[in-house]
């Protein structure tokens, strides 16, 4: 089943990866989604020590999570890339398809790891939907931002919605999913998003350090905690997080490695890299699990 998700335009300028549009390139609109806190849940602030979760029977939370996916229509969103590079990601995208058979792709990582600019592009090119799954957790408990769910309630009341949010987006098709930086923490989540393709988008914790110091931390809960220098603190936090979670990460079907792709390419800074060359290198490793899985069972 098809679903909509609303994308807004990344920001005019440079994109996470620090690269400004190129010249001659052109606009490609990714399509929006139409998910409204009213399609999935009743539109009401959780009381503190709620979970509105609970109080909805899982099969119809599921209908409805279904019944808010929208035929997809043209958007205000671009991403933008080259002609060249919009070549290759289409014929890579094809060359993927018929092996991929409409399951969903869930991309894993840590945070500030590109997923979901990553994602829209990979969405587009297969004719996918896209969804981040932080974005249906703030919709189903009828809260803001993950940073203020963390405030009123916990990490572990984030954790349980995005675990259910995860189960109902696996029984759907033809998505892309950007999942949040510890949704691989839990099991049950590797359960879900096993019946899909899960890529590992892996970036240097330097290079993360710098795009979180730069943008701030407000919306980080995880890393809004502490004052002290933004580089300093976001790079000791985020390396005991990856500490804690690398094995989990080291479950994905395929590991998207930007120092891999700069290594190639002749650099040594892995934010000269556009999302869209990124997409292309998942696109590439996508392929090659997907055929040699293939080639295994026959």
């Amino acid at each position: 089943m098809e679903a909509s998700v609303g994308v807004r335009a990344p920001p005019r300028g440079r994109v996470w990866a620090g690269v400004e549009k190129p010249h001659g390139a052109y606009s490609v609109r990714v399509p929006p989604v139409r998910l409204t806190a009213e399609r999935l849940l009743p539109s009401r602030r959780v009381v503190l020590g709620a979970d509105p979760w609970r109080t909805v029977d899982p099969a119809l939370r599921a209908a409805k999570l279904r019944a808010s996916c929208s035929a997809k229509s043209a958007g205000t969103g671009k991403v933008h890339y080259s002609a060249d590079e919009a070549l290759i990601l289409q014929q890579k995208a094809q060359d993927v398809l018929p092996y991929l058979d409409g399951r969903c792709v869930y991309l894993v990582g840590m945070m500030g790891s590109g997923k979901t600019t990553v994602g829209k592009i990979l969405a587009e090119v297969l004719g996918y939907s896209f969804f981040d799954s932080d974005k249906l957790v703030e919709k189903a408990v009828g809260i803001s931002s993950v940073a203020e769910i963390f405030q009123l309630h916990s990490e572990a009341f984030f954790r349980d919605n995005e675990s259910e949010v995860l189960r109902d987006l696996s029984s759907m098709h033809r998505l892309v999913v950007a999942t949040g930086g510890g949704a691989v923490i839990r099991p049950i989540n590797w359960s879900y998003m096993k019946k899909g393709l899960t890529m590992w988008l892996d970036v240097p914790l330097d290079a993360l350090a710098r795009r979180i110091a730069a943008v701030g931390t407000a919306s980080r809960p995880l890393l809004h905690q502490e004052s002290g220098d933004p580089y300093a603190k976001a790079y000791a936090k985020l390396t005991s997080l990856f500490e804690q979670r690398m094995d989990s990460y080291a479950n994905a079907d395929a590991r998207v490695s930007l120092e891999h792709i700069a290594l190639k390419q002749g650099h040594n800074d892995v934010t000269v890299l556009t999302p869209s060359t990124i997409a292309i290198e998942a696109l590439l490793k996508m392929e090659s699990f997907l055929t040699e899985k293939t080639m295994v069972r026959n």
